[in-house]
């Protein structure tokens, strides 16, 4: 396989278990800090939809195992590469944007 089937192979494992999982905008929750809740805020037809994670974990296991601590050495290194290019990278920039609205 080329590098390019590779990526794009990535790219459409990732969605497609992105559509699997539970949707919505994740954020963290609870009322124990030591125990904190991951709850998906969706919207629906009457308004505001919520979902614990935990509740959905067939189809959120997966996800959270493929975007586990390893990914971050590669997407890491795909970030600064991007940064050093002559060009911006569209796709960079959006990760780049949404993980900074994310990371602590």
């Amino acid at each position: 396989m080329d590098d390019r089937t590779l990526l794009r192979s990535a790219a459409d494992r990732l969605e497609a278990l992105a559509a699997r999982t539970t949707a919505g905008d994740w954020r963290i929750g609870g009322l124990l800090a030591t125990r904190p809740e991951v709850i998906a805020h969706r919207s629906s037809a009457d308004g505001a939809d919520t979902e614990h994670v935990a509740e959905a974990r067939s189809g959120t296991a997966a996800w959270i195992s493929a975007l586990s601590p390893a990914l971050a050495p590669p997407l890491a290194d795909w970030l600064r590469a991007a940064a050093a290019a002559p060009t911006m990278d569209p796709a960079a920039t959006a990760v780049a944007r949404t993980l900074l609205e994310r990371l602590p």
